[in-house]
């Protein structure tokens, strides 16, 4: 499915570091790269505009749900979440994290071993998930004894071939 007509040409995008907490690595390499407003919200089908995209970027493995209320992190992958419906405030990097509302039509690419954690969110919520290359992802919680294996496995995740919105020549591939 192609989706570039809901796809909004231009967005704010925001980048940032997120730094090791305690037991989650995070990433102070890569930055979360926030692509606010990517998509429009009044286009009809998001959550399928936001997966043919995704996967016509290599970005696969997708799922539609929600976000864990739990801190967790990926070590095996990136991962791109898309708001399809609703408003969420996520933590990024474990406790006392950045705090971020996402809403709809957002987009945002964490690298691998970045916590994330639903705070709040609108009864309405409907997040779509994707990995690059449709990876396989693992789930960790920042427990004892996860690092540093986790710490090595995230060094090895490759870089995307594309990002998941704007292909080869997305913001994504710059930033990182």
């Amino acid at each position: 499915m192609r989706s570039s007509s809901t796809l909004r040409a231009s967005q704010q995008v925001e980048t940032f570091i997120v730094p090791a907490n305690g037991g989650f690595p995070n990433n102070d390499r890569l930055p979360v790269v926030l692509y606010r407003g990517a998509f429009d919200p009044a286009a009809g089908d998001l959550a399928g505009a936001m997966e043919g995209r995704f996967q016509e970027h290599g970005w696969s493995g997708g799922w539609r749900n929600g976000i864990y209320p739990f801190a967790h992190y990926h070590g095996t992958t990136h991962e791109v979440l898309g708001i399809a419906a609703g408003q969420v405030t996520v933590q990024l990097g474990g406790p006392g994290g950045r705090e971020l509302t996402l809403r709809t039509g957002d987009v945002v690419v964490l690298p691998a071993g970045v916590a994330h954690r639903n705070l709040d969110a609108s009864a309405d919520l409907l997040v779509i998930g994707a990995y690059p290359g449709g990876r396989r992802w693992d789930m960790n919680r920042g427990e004892p004894g996860e690092r540093p294996g986790t710490d090595e496995r995230i060094a090895q995740v490759p870089l995307p071939d594309a990002d998941p919105l704007f292909g080869e020549d997305g913001p994504l591939l710059r930033e990182w």
